[in-house]
């Protein structure tokens, strides 16, 4: 049995053969995933309803499985950050934010690095977050 909150086997093997430099979108339920995501990207669809799974949901996950070294978050044309970013603030306290408004955002979900699309049921707008995967530091002695 594994120790880490994720379970989910799709996920799981993506994230093993993705490695440091690699993109994770978690993207709300209003993305559109197939046109502005990386065409040759995994893709894991888990909105299964309305509000479920949520973004945040899936971060818990993640973060318990891989090192994250950036977050990039889609922000208002405005540049105003929708209430949800606090959220993600508060559960990656220690990893630094870029951000984007959406056709940028869309720009860099559609790249090379980004290796894995997680399609989510969040209702929340702009709770689009595309996680850089970092470094697996060796053990010390």
């Amino acid at each position: 049995m594994l120790t880490t909150k994720l379970l989910h086997p799709e996920i799981l093997g993506a994230l093993g053969a993705s490695g440091h430099g690699s993109g994770v979108l978690i993207a709300d339920g209003n993305y559109p995933f197939i046109t502005r995501a990386n065409p040759a990207a995994k893709r894991v669809y888990l909105n299964l309803m309305p509000g479920l799974v949520t973004v945040t949901q899936v971060l818990e996950a993640l973060i318990s499985a891989i090192p994250i070294e950036t977050a990039h978050v889609m922000v208002r044309d405005d540049g105003s950050e929708p209430p949800i970013h606090a959220e993600f603030k508060a559960m990656l306290p220690d990893v630094p934010f870029e951000k984007h408004t959406r056709f940028p955002f869309y720009d860099l979900a559609r790249g090379s690095d980004v290796s894995l699309v997680i399609a989510t049921g969040e209702q929340r707008t702009y709770a689009n977050l595309l996680l850089t995967i970092g470094v697996v530091q060796p053990p010390t002695a």
